[in-house]
């Protein structure tokens, strides 16, 4: 005789292997102690996961209940009920709007039909997975004061659960414990090391043995990159480890530290923070009780102002591998020895099992930005292969042996007169956007960009070293002129692509073009699918094999955040995150016209046979510019321009052409341009506009002011001849 709780059953809709494993099913003699114990697990309330239970995902795939659904990251999704025979028949089943139309990176965790994620200013939502009720909000009210000082519009990559808890981290620097039930907070700690430096955290935690680990941004603001695990009862820091060393005349804080600080030559890097934060990805190994993290960039980017042009400077864009228990340092790879030009090993992730040679190998695979796909032992660290998954010119491949790159000089900017075109530029071959393994077709689905941009060197740094809310990188990157044509050159020379590669034999197997660079991540499930959103506001279904589009719908805003699929009341449902912002639609404005989107956020859910009808999105209108009179000297608006880029540029766009995410500056109403200097001394603190008065002189303030009123009329005059980039 087999015993359930129905009631359990019932809430957590869980299936029966579930119930097996926790040993529900039972001969009729024990069902008393089945029933009690069914009872017991069901007033255990929501996301009740634990690190056994993520080791399992498999036997219960309907949930996602890590960010990459298992431990390893592979985002794949053993379900079967949609195909590649009948996603055809994929409607849509539910739509949330979310609160602010910015940026949406979140990937949802689905636990037991409760879906958890999150919108920008790392608001969380609690939604029926099924119907997409709201059951509770979260809102950590973020101090938007801050805003100013953290890379990349304000998003997030989502949450993590674990024993009724939700965790949730925020551009502010704070790590938060939510209630599963209530929604109500438990715990908010403060994550960042040293207030005077501009820490953001925009990534997901990884929790692992009760510990919430998360790391942090900053890099081009001036930090030292770190990570720290958190226990997940009470909130007490365990242990942090730094990716960087500190001050070279001190002791350093460990073993591996000291053997870093010889990587580095002189102090310039110590004053401006050295930099590699591990912003994004992390995977975990059980068996190995391994914990990967990939960190960033330098602080500064210049490798002549930072470190005399010498060393490989550890561990910036590197995969380090700690134990989870102690925050000990076990091995490490770098991928970009000297990193000089942003090519971080914040990408994701993906530890699998592959047949290379006749041989079974545990490894870890990473397409970071610098346009090699690699392929490690990550028990060891130990290089197995790599290949350009995308156009490169800053090396000519990884040396086999030595597993170092054999740089050609071609990008050495800090030893030229003049800018020098860099392939892959700063938002690399790929980007933070996941990529997805699919085990059945042994391939790697990559959110690939053809990315090049101009740096220069920049002998004048010492006038904009050390300041606040500032982008300080010690290096000219992807200056434009105003002239739309010139931006426009650039813009359409950027396009993406999905690519399934494959990572044993390194290389491409299909590829499917894009408009732009910058879609959104991937989802492979055994029903031979690929899922992607893209860029220019569509959601896509592919034949994993082949590449073959199966099935498209409209999102009405770009998709960047990788999809999920999971099963509430016996179906499977698949979601998508929708929301157009982040680095590419802020800082490169103009560029990401080419994608023909607009900000809306929302949630779009869909499953064989959904029937609701997609609610019309309701965009902003765009404001009729109102210059003043024209103002100040050439010298000004340059001056101004300089400024701007600097300060302002990371939200409201290169030459202050804006994406469409946060406002266009040329496009200010008289009543604006008249107030201009109280908005950047904080008049509009609470719409999410930092104050910039103690940052700013009058002055500075005056000559950004000149340029904002020149760049009103270039746009009144570009839409008197009709000249838009988006055409």
């Amino acid at each position: 005789m087999t015993v359930v709780n129905a009631a359990y059953l019932k809430s957590d809709r869980r299936s029966s292997f579930r119930l097996k494993q926790l040993g529900l099913f039972c001969a009729a003699s024990l069902s008393a102690l089945c029933v009690a114990a069914g009872s017991a697990q069901a007033a255990a309330g929501p996301a009740d996961v634990d690190g056994q239970r993520i080791i399992n995902a498999d036997k219960e795939p309907g949930n996602w209940m890590s960010t990459g659904r298992t431990y390893d990251e592979q985002r794949f999704s053993p379900l079967t009920q949609i195909t590649s025979d009948n996603v055809g028949k994929l409607g849509l089943a539910w739509q949330y709007k979310l609160d602010f139309d910015r940026g949406v990176e979140a990937t949802p965790i689905v636990v037991d039909g409760v879906m958890y994620t999150t919108g920008a200013f790392a608001v969380v939502y609690a939604l029926d997975g099924a119907t997409g009720k709201l059951l509770w909000k979260f809102d950590p009210k973020e101090d938007r004061a801050k805003s100013g000082q953290f890379c990349c519009d304000a998003v997030n990559r989502g949450v993590a659960v674990w024993k009724g808890r939700v965790y949730v981290g925020t551009n502010d620097g704070r790590l938060i414990a939510i209630d599963a039930k209530t929604g109500q907070s438990v715990w908010d700690v403060d994550t960042i090391a040293d207030h005077d430096r501009s820490y953001a955290i925009s990534g997901a935690p990884r929790i692992v043995h009760g510990k919430v680990i998360i790391g942090n941004g900053g890099a081009e603001y001036g930090v030292r990159g770190y990570v720290t695990a958190y226990d997940a009862d009470s909130g007490k820091q365990a242990w942090r480890f730094y990716t960087v060393p500190g001050d070279p005349d001190k002791p350093q804080e460990t073993p591996e530290l000291q053997m870093a600080v010889k990587t580095w030559t002189g102090k310039a890097w110590f004053e401006q923070g050295g930099g590699g934060t591990a912003w994004d990805s992390m995977a975990y190994d059980p068996d190995l009780n391994l914990l990967y993290i990939g960190t960033g960039n330098a602080s500064m980017w210049n490798y002549k102002l930072r470190s005399e042009a010498k060393g490989d400077n550890l561990f910036l864009s590197s995969i380090v591998a700690i134990n989870p228990d102690t925050g000990k340092y076990v091995w490490h790879y770098q991928t970009t020895p000297g990193d000089a030009w942003d090519m971080t090993a914040t990408q994701h992730m993906i530890l699998a099992d592959l047949n290379i040679n006749g041989q079974t190998r545990k490894v870890i695979m990473q397409a970071p930005k610098n346009g090699f796909f690699y392929v490690l032992d990550r028990a060891t660290g130990k290089f197995i292969s790599a290949e350009k998954y995308a156009p490169v010119n800053w090396a000519s491949k990884i040396d086999p042996k030595t597993g170092r790159p054999v740089f050609t000089g071609d990008a050495s900017y800090w030893e030229k007169k003049g800018p020098v075109l860099v392939r892959p530029g700063f938002w690399g071959g790929h980007d933070w956007q996941p990529m997805s393994y699919n085990p059945a077709t042994g391939l790697v689905y990559i959110p690939k960009h053809v990315f090049a941009v101009e740096y220069e060197d920049t002998p004048d740094y010492k006038y904009i070293q050390h300041k606040r809310n500032f982008y300080q990188l010690g290096v000219g990157a992807a200056a434009m002129k105003d002239d739309p044509a010139d931006m426009e050159k650039w813009a359409k020379s950027w396009t993406g692509a999905l690519l399934a590669w494959d990572p044993v034999h390194q290389k491409k197997v299909w590829e499917v073009p894009y408009t732009t660079i910058f879609n959104g991540g991937t989802l492979s499930t055994a029903g031979n699918l690929v899922f992607e959103g893209t860029a220019d506001g569509r959601v896509v279904a592919y034949n994993a094999k082949d590449g073959t589009k199966l099935w498209e719908s409209p999102a009405q805003s770009g998709v960047i955040a990788a999809p999920v699929t999971y099963e509430a009341n016996g179906a499977q449902y698949v979601t998508f995150m929708v929301g157009w912002g982040g680095a590419f639609p802020t800082f490169a404005g103009g560029a990401s016209l080419r994608a023909g989107v607009k900000p809306w956020a929302q949630v779009l859910t869909y499953k064989l046979g959904g029937t609701a009808e997609l609610a019309k999105a309701e965009y902003k209108a765009l404001q009729t510019p109102e210059p003043p009179a024209r103002a100040g000297t050439p010298e000004d608006i340059a001056m101004g321009k300089d400024t701007f880029n600097g300060h302002c540029s990371q939200c409201h766009g290169i030459n202050a052409v804006s994406g469409g995410v946060v406002p266009d500056l040329r496009r200010l109403s008289a009543a604006q341009h008249q107030m201009f200097p109280m908005i950047v001394q904080g008049a509009y603190q609470s719409l999410g506009m930092p104050s910039y008065k103690d940052v700013l002189t009058e002055t500075q303030i005056g000559q950004i002011h000149d340029y904002l009123i020149k760049r009103a009329y270039d746009l009144q005059d570009e839409l008197k001849n009709g000249h838009s980039i988006a055409d």
